[in-house]
């Protein structure tokens, strides 16, 4: 069975043997990764960038019956935003492939060394995890965005996409084994799961055996506990975006409705989205109206809290599901807090610890605000949108994890290492 073709074990309808053939192959490649060199990890990796230019027609085509079948479906608009790919997305994740080539190889470096008194030389050495299962959903540049991250960290990894975006992701799949082999490495570094079967993820789940390392799983809440709940290797868990925007009383009025309204409707289904919008009981009668307007302006729903609608009558109530809500739509729940300390309240009390941002000019307030909260990515006087891998010169991302074990915050390629240490002497035995 380990010598069949992958599509020949999917034929067969047999996705335990599925699986445990992409295992067994994605560990051999993994430890052809492991002592491939800087230089054939980046040539690969710029000949992926140029496949997928060249797939570029075949890529859209998919997409557009990809995203045919959604609309039919009733998937809602930004749900179809995260699908859509257009000539400048496709352009995009050719360039981001190149960004990752451009980065240093973290494989092989010294994070710390040191000599002990007995003369050992001791270092601690950045290695690959070996083999990463990515289970996402809807957008399928993540195809390539796990896929190169993966790589140049050094790992095979095994993709297992959302149904929705199930073309779009294989034909990017495709452009990116041709660039692989062009470079003389194995397809099997890159594998993508080719059935529709949940059973699939739940054998990714189980670690197929020992083959799988890490499990990265992005997308809705109802995915992400269902791994958490189910894993039986580690997670890097990505969980929704509650993202929490704060005004504070020393805001400058004019960066706080530009921060605002680029922090909700930039792209309202992206995980960086910001979904509540906290604003100072000091400053509702001079900068509340002006952010709403925009925001009102730019196509918003506002749903508030009473103090908030004192203020602005034009909102919606809030119900108390809003606070706990990823809209990843044009709504956004504001509510009156009292200074700096009822901003970090509300946020301890209801954030997915994802990203929060202050508007302030005062830094020693906002110096508080980075130090009190317990989320992965904080933000002074930015938009919440820069939760992005790309945007903190990672190349990309695989998502953004918001737990606090080994990887937090955009995973990128230091993320996907783990780390040996290496002692070297000269004789020397303990007494």
């Amino acid at each position: 069975m380990l010598d069949r073709p992958v599509s020949a074990a999917a034929d067969d309808g047999d996705t335990a043997a599925l699986m445990a053939t992409m295992g067994e192959r994605a560990r051999r490649a993994a430890r052809q990764l492991a002592l491939a060199s800087r230089e054939t990890k980046d040539r690969a990796l710029l000949a992926m960038a140029e496949a997928v230019e060249r797939a570029a027609p075949a890529i859209l085509a998919a997409n557009a019956g990809d995203l045919a079948r959604a609309r039919a479906a009733g998937l809602s608009a930004p749900l179809q935003d995260r699908l859509m790919l257009d000539p400048a997305r496709v352009a995009g994740i050719a360039a981001a492939i190149r960004d990752v080539a451009r980065l240093p190889d973290p494989v092989g470096s010294v994070i710390a060394e040191w000599d002990r008194p007995n003369g050992l030389s001791i270092s601690r050495v950045r290695t690959p995890l070996g083999v990463v299962g990515v289970v996402y959903e809807s957008r399928p540049n993540v195809t390539a965005d796990a896929a190169v991250l993966c790589l140049k960290a050094g790992n095979a990894v095994i993709l297992r996409g959302g149904s929705d975006s199930a073309a779009s992701s294989g034909a990017i799949h495709a452009a990116l084994v041709e660039g692989l082999e062009s470079a003389g490495l194995s397809a099997d570094a890159v594998q993508f799961v080719p059935t529709p079967d949940r059973a699939a993820v739940g054998a990714m789940l189980t670690g197929l055996s020992g083959a799988i390392d890490v499990i990265v799983p992005r997308g809705g809440r109802s995915l992400v506990e269902r791994v958490q709940r189910e894993a039986r290797v580690p997670v890097f868990a990505h969980l929704e975006g509650l993202c929490h925007l704060f005004i504070d009383k020393a805001a400058d009025p004019d960066m706080a409705v530009a921060i605002a309204v680029n922090a909700k409707m930039r792209r309202t289904g992206v995980c960086g989205s910001a979904e509540t919008l906290l604003v100072d009981e000091a400053v509702l009668d001079t900068h509340l109206a002006p952010i709403l307007d925009a925001l009102v302006a730019k196509g918003c729903e506002i749903r508030a809290d009473d103090r908030v609608r004192a203020a602005y009558p034009a909102a919606l109530p809030a119900s108390p599901e809003d606070w706990e809500t990823e809209y990843l739509d044009a709504i956004i729940s504001v509510a009156a807090v009292k200074g700096v300390a009822g901003a970090i309240a509300h946020i301890e009390r209801y954030s997915s610890h994802h990203t929060e941002a202050i508007v302030t000019e005062d830094i020693a307030t906002a110096e508080l605000f980075l130090a009190s909260i317990d989320s992965a990515i904080l933000l002074h006087n930015a938009s919440t949108q820069f939760a992005d891998g790309g945007e903190f010169g990672f190349g990309g991302e695989i998502g953004i994890a918001t737990g606090k074990m080994h990887a937090r915050g955009p995973v990128g390629v230091e993320q996907l290492t783990s780390f040996n240490y290496r002692v070297r002497g000269t004789g020397q035995t303990r007494p």
